[in-house]
């Protein structure tokens, strides 16, 4: 869903080699974010690509990494802990600083969001901070080792079993997750911080997100999740995550610049590698998806590109008319356009064939709905006027699609 990923990797705190994915947009860049993973999670959790790539639309750049052990990154897993993970995390950071620019935005899922928090007033660059479904707590994660925790106590490590996959957990990991102080370490972070939580988060219990609420310092947001479980497995879940993200990070990150401060107007279009046909479209500081129906093997995520002609035609002439009424000082009703597009043949179509050599032809219909009454005579007038507008013109003028192949594409 997002324009670009690439393919990265930098040394983690133990000098292995992490293995990470930069979503990048289409488009420039308004700022750059570390997305931390769960614990025993990757970075290549679904539901983390998802929002990543989301962000991405919006202009977001997202780093999103394994820690030590996990994934595709190297290192052995028994020998980190929750002090490590957030010494990769700073690596993370440096990684950004160096090669492209310090994270503005630190986010964290579950584990990963406490290690976000413990970190953030270290980071003087980033702007925002957001978890999601983040314990108050490191501690928290040893409620689920169960009766193999008095086995870690006793013999100093045990193996574990997490989401069907074994774990070698040592004591040390233990000792270090009960030694954080997490709650004076959010107090100290000081930067606007955003909580989404589920109330029926079953990993991590809601009371979580009160206790980090109540230790952070204002700007702070709570966002509840309804009945999103912890991972977030319902795609419309971690969609609508990255929504609420998208739009409360605009007020701490800067926006994209507006359409025409160039001289010509430029789109810019860049398949997304999601589906078989979503494309990421950026005009201006304006981002959206184009895409196909369902029906003929699409996402359904955006317009399809007919619906943009018909999208450019409906609303030239809305905007047409309303300049024609504003001249003339009519006091014209909001106007509304509805715009169908089909492919016709040339004979089933008497008013288009004029001229015609058969074969099938586009035919757009556009019906103009004008709220209020409107006088017989000016109807008649609209309707040439709605002819004169830009798009009207151009998709019946004479035009000419110029395009050259470039090989510089960044993958």
């Amino acid at each position: 869903m997002t324009s670009s990923v690439q393919k990265l990797e930098f040394p983690g705190h133990s000098g292995a080699k992490l293995a990470a994915r930069l979503d990048l947009p289409n488009g420039p860049v308004r700022a750059y974010a570390i997305l931390a993973h769960c614990f025993t999670c990757s970075k290549d959790l679904k539901p983390l690509r998802r929002i990543a790539a989301d962000l991405a639309r919006e202009g977001i750049a997202v780093l999103r990494f394994d820690f030590t052990g996990l994934g595709s990154s190297d290192g052995e897993f028994a020998s980190t802990d929750f002090s490590s993970n957030i010494a990769d995390l700073r690596a993370a950071v440096d990684y950004l600083r160096e090669h492209y620019e310090a994270p503005s935005v630190l986010l964290g899922h579950s584990l990963g969001g406490a290690a976000v928090l413990a970190l953030a007033k270290d980071v003087p660059e980033a702007r925002a901070v957001v978890t999601i479904g983040a314990p108050a707590d490191a501690s928290h994660v040893l409620s689920s080792f169960g009766a193999s925790l008095e086995e870690i106590d006793q013999r100093g490590e045990a193996k574990v079993t997490l989401e069907g996959r074994p774990f070698t957990i040592t004591s040390d990991f233990v000792a270090d997750v009960r030694d954080q102080a997490m709650a004076e370490a959010i107090a100290a972070m000081r930067k606007p911080l955003l909580i989404l939580h589920a109330p029926r988060d079953e990993v991590v219990g809601i009371e979580n997100a009160e206790r980090i609420f109540t230790a952070a310092k204002h700007p702070k947001s709570y966002v509840s999740l309804d009945d999103a479980d912890h991972l977030l497995t319902d795609p419309e879940d971690a969609a609508y995550a990255a929504s609420v993200i998208s739009g409360w990070l605009s007020r701490y990150i800067p926006r994209d610049k507006p359409q025409g401060e160039e001289p010509v107007e430029h789109v810019q279009v860049r398949e997304t590698g999601e589906g078989r046909f979503q494309n990421s479209v950026q005009a201006g500081r304006h981002r959206l998806f184009a895409d196909e129906p369902e029906a003929v093997g699409g996402m359904d995520s955006g317009p399809s590109p007919y619906d943009f002609l018909s999208i450019a035609l409906g609303a030239c002439t809305s905007m047409t008319l309303r300049l024609y009424a504003e001249h003339k000082k009519l006091a014209l009703g909001r106007i509304d356009v509805d715009v169908s597009h089909s492919k016709v043949h040339v004979e089933d179509c008497e008013e288009d064939a004029k001229g015609g050599k058969g074969g099938r032809i586009d035919r757009f219909e556009r019906i103009i709905s004008i709220e209020g009454e409107v006088p017989a005579e000016l109807k008649d007038k609209l309707a040439e006027i709605a002819g004169k507008c830009p798009v009207h013109r151009t998709l019946e003028g004479d035009v000419r699609v110029v395009t050259s192949v470039k090989e510089d594409v960044q993958a």
